[in-house]
């Protein structure tokens, strides 16, 4: 299966729904069931939002992956935002600076198998998830 990479940018609300359509199709084409299609188009909408709003835009990787015979999608966000002080907070359920509903990271992080973050004050936020089917 010939899938490279596609790298967008994130920059407005029609980036975040572009983002959204492209992992599925990604997911569609990896055989994923529709569970986990929208368990990873959630997270990656979630995440994609989160670029926008507090990292003022960025951009998102999307990998097809493959492990022998299993498929795997990763995708990586990135921005140049103020950066996450308290990650450890910032996972917990019902946390939230924006007023939202504070499902955010905890929740993208339990919709994948695979959850990696890094941030740096002033510097910006790159968020690694990968999902297998």
């Amino acid at each position: 299966m010939d899938m490279p990479s596609c790298d967008m940018s994130i920059q407005s609300s029609q980036d975040v729904v572009l983002v959204r359509q492209a992992v599925r199709q990604f997911a569609v084409k990896l055989g994923f069931s529709l569970v986990d299609q929208t368990k990873i188009v959630t997270a990656a909408s979630e995440l994609a939002r989160n670029t926008l709003d507090y990292g003022g835009g960025g951009t998102v990787k999307l990998e097809a992956l493959q492990n022998g015979m299993r498929p795997g999608l990763r995708l990586v966000f990135e921005d140049s935002g103020p950066g996450i002080p308290d990650i450890e907070l910032a996972l917990k359920d019902g946390y939230t600076t924006g007023g939202g509903l504070g499902m955010g990271l905890g929740g993208a992080k339990r919709l994948v198998n695979e959850f990696h973050i890094v941030s740096r004050a002033g510097e910006g936020t790159s968020i690694t998830i990968i999902k297998w089917k």
